[in-house]
């Protein structure tokens, strides 16, 4: 993992199309400001990680044998 320090209206760059902007720092939470392009998606941990869920239930139910077939 890359860790760099920023000020307030500092930023970084990524891949030469993606900014990263400290926006505000207040006491123990960080503003982030993100300049990306519309392909590329931006989430926050929790949010990517409720999507990765949603995706990963319809393939898993498919694997699972059916209840009502297993009667049979």
């Amino acid at each position: 993992m890359l860790v760099l320090s920023r000020k307030k209206n500092e930023s970084i760059i990524i891949n030469d199309d993606i900014t990263i902007v400290v926006v505000e720092i207040r006491g123990d939470k960080v503003r982030l400001g993100i300049e990306a392009p519309k392909e590329v998606p931006v989430h926050r941990n929790e949010v990517y990680d409720a999507i990765r869920r949603s995706q990963q239930l319809p393939s898993e139910q498919a694997c699972e044998p059916d209840a009502s077939s297993a009667a049979e």
